[in-house]
Formats: C-alpha cells, sequence, structure tokens
C-alpha cells in the first residue's frame, strides 16, 4: 500500500495537485448530478448565481489558462456564460479538461513549471506567471468554487462529499 508520503516523493508538487483536481471534481459532480435540475439553476446568493454557472465557471478559467500555456487565443469575453451547461455535458467536458491538466504537468521538466507565461487577463490587464504558478491558481480555483457548490448544496439540503487533499492522500494510500 502506497503512502501519501511515497506519492509525494514520486510525482512533483503540481502533477500531485493536478491529480488531487481531478479527483475532487468527480465526486462533486456527482452529487450534483443526482439532484433535480431546477436545484442546480435555482438562484442563490453567491457569485455567479446558481449551482451550474459557478461549476461552469471553473471550466472556463481552467480553459482560459490552458490557452495561455498553448499560446493561444481562448476565445472567452466572460468568466461566465448565460445559458446554464447541462451538468452531464459538463462533467465530461471538465473531465477530459482534467487529463489535459495531467498530461500537462507529467510532460514538464521541474525547469520548465519554472518558465514564465505572458497573456492578458480578460480585462485586457497584463499577466505574467510561472507554469507551476498556473498550474497552483488552477487547483485551488477550483477548490474555492468547490467550497461554494458545498455551500449551495447544503440549502437544498444535501451533505456535500469531502474532497479536501487530505482525504485525496489518504485514498490514494488505500489503493
Amino acid at each position: 500500500m502506497a503512502s501519501p508520503h511515497d506519492l509525494q516523493r514520486t510525482l512533483s508538487m503540481e502533477q500531485l495537485l493536478t491529480r488531487y483536481k481531478s479527483w475532487a471534481d468527480d465526486p462533486t459532480f456527482d452529487m450534483v448530478a443526482r439532484q433535480p435540475h431546477e436545484e442546480l439553476l435555482k438562484p442563490r446568493k453567491t457569485t455567479f448565481g446558481t449551482i451550474a454557472h459557478t461549476l461552469h465557471h471553473t471550466y472556463i478559467v481552467d480553459d482560459i489558462f490552458r490557452a495561455h500555456l498553448e499560446g493561444r487565443e481562448h476565445g472567452h469575453t466572460t468568466r461566465t456564460t448565460r445559458e446554464p451547461p447541462d451538468i452531464q455535458d459538463l462533467h465530461r467536458t471538465v473531465s477530459l479538461m482534467n487529463e489535459w491538466w495531467i498530461e500537462f504537468s507529467d510532460k514538464l521538466t521541474d525547469h520548465e513549471f519554472s518558465d514564465h507565461v505572458e497573456f492578458k487577463f480578460l480585462n485586457g490587464d497584463p499577466g505574467v506567471m510561472a507554469k507551476r504558478e498556473v498550474i497552483l491558481h488552477v487547483v485551488q480555483h477550483a477548490t474555492y468554487h468547490r467550497g461554494y457548490v458545498d455551500d449551495m448544496m447544503y440549502e437544498i439540503p444535501v451533505t456535500p462529499p469531502a474532497t479536501d487533499l487530505t482525504v485525496f492522500l489518504q485514498r490514494v494510500a488505500q489503493s
């Protein structure tokens, strides 16, 4: 049985974090998919207004930063959309995006993680981040918004799954 310490020795922190994000997104989407459609679109006192829009926002940000890393335009003009996504479709899209982040982190050397990427934020301001900082941002951003989704789930009321990094490390150690 692998320990979390063994996993941390064999993977870079960036590789560990991309795997954690992928793992944590799945139980969140599984929980959300079991809820009535109207609950996912019910207006709530939160930044993006609904559960569906909150989850879609995290995907959009992932996509924006992926485009920055690939050196291409992303095509987004806002951090959300008017129309809510279909949750099943969004889960598939997010899963594919998570696979991309894992593959991206797996192909970089420690030196390449330190390479900087220049980009423009949606408001037009210039930005520059090391590739490892981009990965950290994407993972933290998703974690932050999963917390919003968890809070909204309590309003239904549904108890959300535990998706902390410590839970991920424990589950990996048990597998």
